[in-house]
C-alpha cells in the first residue's frame, strides 16, 4: 500500500515538474525570440541609415557629374563655334584667292594670245625680210645658209676644235677612269697562273738510234702505234725528235703519253705498244675527268651536267694561239664574276657562261660549225639554263649580246686572251693583221701614209695638210677607228693617231 503511494506520489510529481517544465522553456523561448526581433531591428534601421547616407552620397555624385558634363559640352560648343568661325573666315579668304586666281588666269590666257600673235607677225615680218634679202644678194636661202655656216666654221675652227677636244677629253677620262678601275679590280681578284700549258706534238728522244726501234721492222711498230692511237707518227731527219700529227688533240696526247712510256721502257714491240696504249688512254681519261672536276670546283660552279664536266677536262689538252683553253675558260670565268659583282649583274650567270663560253672546242674538230654553235648546241643538249647560254653565245659576236651579262663574258674573254703573253700568233696572222690596218687607214682620202706600230695595238695616219684641216683630222681619226671597229676582230684596242704637220721652208739667197 505504502508502495503503491509512493508510486502515484512520484508519478504525479513527475506530471507537474514536466508541465512546470514545459511552461519555463516557453517563457525562455519567448525572451530569446523578443531578443532576436529586436537585434533584427536594429540592423534593419542601421541597413536604412547607410542606404540613405549612400543615395545621398550617390545624389550628390550624381549632381557634380551633371554640372561637370554641362560645363564640357558649354566649352564644347564655344570651341565649334570657333571652329565654324575659323572655317567661314578661310573660305572667304579662298574664295577671295580663287577670283584673283581665276582672274589672273583670264589675263595670262589674253597675254598668250598677244604673244602668239605678235610671234605670227614677227615671222611673217623674218619671212618678208629673208624674200628681200635673197632679191638683193640674188642667193637662194639655203644656199647663203651654208656658205654662212662654212665661214663660221673657217673663223671659228680653232675654238670649235679646243672645245671638242675638253669635251672629249673630259668624258673619255672620267670612263677611262671608271673603267680602269673595274678591270684593274677585276684583274687583282684573278690570281690564275700566268705560265703557258702548250700541248706540243713533239716527244724529245734520247737518242737518233732509238728511232729504227720506233719504227721497227718493216715499220710494223710505227703502224700498230698509229693504228691504235688514231694518229700520224712522223720519224724524219729532225735530230732527237718525232712529231706526232692529228686533229684530235686528246688522242695526240694518248700516242705522245704512250710513246713516252715505251722509250723509258725500252721494251718496244707490238703487244708492248697495245699495252702501254691502253695504260695511256686510261691516264689520259683519268686526267680529263680530274682537270674538269678541278675546274668547275675552283670556279665554285655546281650541278653541271658529268658530259659536260668531261668535255671541260677535254680543253685541258686543247690550245688557241698557244693560250691552253681549259685555262683560259677558268680566268675568263673568274674575271666575269669580278665583273658582273661591281656592276650589279648576275655573277651565277657571269660565271658560268665564261666557264663554258669555249666548250664548243673540245669537239670542234669532229662536228661541222664555229666552237660558239657547237657549244650552244651541246649546252642546249644537256639543260643548261637559256641565260647562261645567251650571256656566252656572243662573246666573238657572231650573235647581239642580250644582256649585259653577255657583254661582260664578252669582255672578259679579251681581257684573257689580249693581256700580254697570253697568246702566240703566226708570222702570217701578224702580217695580215697589220697589213689590214694599213689598208683601212689608206683607203680614206687625204691619208697619205699610215704605219701599224706596237704589234697592231696602234696606227699612226699621216694625212696631207692641204687637204686636211685641223676639224676635218678629227673626224677623219674617228671613221678609221669606226671602220677598223666594223671590220676587224682584235683582242684588246687599237689607238689611232693622226698627224698633220705643215712645214714651210724658205730660202734666202
Amino acid at each position: 500500500m505504502n508502495l503503491f503511494i509512493l508510486l502515484a506520489t512520484g508519478l504525479f510529481a513527475l506530471a507537474i515538474g514536466s508541465v512546470l517544465g514545459y511552461y519555463a522553456r516557453q517563457s525562455i523561448a519567448r525572451k530569446q525570440s523578443d531578443t532576436i526581433e529586436i537585434t533584427l531591428q536594429k540592423r534593419i534601421s542601421q541597413v536604412k541609415k547607410n542606404a540613405d547616407e549612400i543615395t545621398l552620397k550617390a545624389k550628390e555624385k550624381a549632381g557634380e557629374a551633371i554640372e561637370k558634363t554641362k560645363r564640357d559640352i558649354s566649352g564644347q560648343r564655344r570651341e565649334i563655334f570657333n571652329a565654324e568661325k575659323t572655317i567661314l573666315r578661310r573660305e572667304n579668304i579662298l574664295g577671295n584667292r580663287l577670283s584673283d586666281l581665276e582672274k589672273r588666269e583670264s589675263e595670262f590666257r589674253q597675254k598668250v594670245e598677244k604673244l602668239k600673235e605678235i610671234k605670227a607677225d614677227l615671222e611673217n615680218l623674218r619671212q618678208e625680210a629673208l624674200k628681200k634679202l635673197e632679191k638683193i644678194a640674188d642667193l637662194p636661202r639655203e644656199k647663203a645658209r651654208k656658205e654662212l655656216l662654212e665661214n663660221l666654221e673657217r673663223e671659228y675652227n680653232k675654238d670649235i676644235l679646243v672645245k671638242m677636244e675638253k669635251l672629249e677629253a673630259g668624258g673619255r677620262e672620267k670612263y677611262e677612269k671608271k673603267a680602269k678601275e673595274l678591270l684593274s679590280l677585276a684583274i687583282q681578284k684573278c690570281a690564275l697562273p700566268q705560265v703557258q700549258e702548250i700541248t706540243t706534238t713533239t716527244v724529245g728522244l734520247p737518242s737518233d738510234d732509238i728511232k729504227g726501234r720506233i719504227i721497227g721492222k718493216e715499220g710494223r711498230n710505227i703502224k700498230t702505234l698509229e693504228k691504235l692511237t688514231g694518229v700520224e707518227v712522223i720519224v724524219d731527219e729532225t735530230p732527237e725528235a718525232v712529231v706526232i700529227s692529228g686533229f684530235d688533240p686528246v688522242r695526240r696526247q694518248i700516242a705522245k703519253t704512250a710513246l713516252e712510256k715505251l722509250i723509258q721502257d725500252g721494251r718496244i714491240q707490238p703487244a708492248r705498244i697495245e699495252e702501254m696504249v691502253e695504260k695511256a688512254e686510261s691516264e689520259i681519261i683519268s686526267q680529263i675527268k680530274e682537270a674538269g672536276e678541278k675546274a668547275t670546283y675552283d670556279t665554285g660552279i655546281i650541278n653541271l651536267d658529268p658530259r659536260i664536266v668531261q668535255l671541260l677536262g677535254r680543253l685541258r689538252f686543247r690550245s688557241s694561239y698557244g693560250q691552253n683553253v681549259l685555262l683560259h675558260s677558268i680566268e675568263v670565268s673568274h674575271l666575269a664574276a669580278s665583273l658582273a659583282s661591281e656592276l650589279g649583274a648576275s655573277v651565277k650567270i657571269a660565271q658560268e657562261a665564261g666557264l663554258l663560253h669555249d666548250i664548243g672546242k673540245a669537239v670542234d674538230y669532229q662536228i661541222q660549225g664555229s666552237h660558239v654553235d657547237i657549244g650552244i648546241r651541246i649546252l642546249e643538249k644537256f639543260g643548261v639554263d637559256q641565260k647562261v647560254i645567251d650571256a656566252m653565245k656572243s662573246h666573238h659576236e657572231e650573235y647581239p649580246a642580250e644582256s649585259i651579262e653577255a657583254v661582260i663574258v664578252k669582255v672578259a674573254d679579251q681581257i684573257s686572251g689580249g693581256r700580254p703573253g697570253a697568246r702566240r700568233d703566226t708570222l702570217e696572222n701578224y702580217l695580215k693583221r697589220l697589213g689590214e690596218l694599213e689598208s683601212i687607214a689608206l683607203s680614206f682620202p687625204g691619208v697619205n701614209k699610215a704605219y701599224a706600230i706596237q704589234a697592231g695595238r696602234e696606227i699612226r695616219v699621216f694625212v696631207t695638210p692641204e687637204e686636211i684641216d685641223d676639224l676635218a683630222a678629227k673626224r677623219l681619226a674617228r671613221d678609221i677607228a669606226k671602220k677598223i671597229q666594223e671590220d676587224l676582230k682584235y683582242p684588246g684596242e687599237i689607238k689611232i693617231t693622226l698627224i698633220r704637220e705643215n712645214r714651210i721652208v724658205e730660202y734666202a739667197r
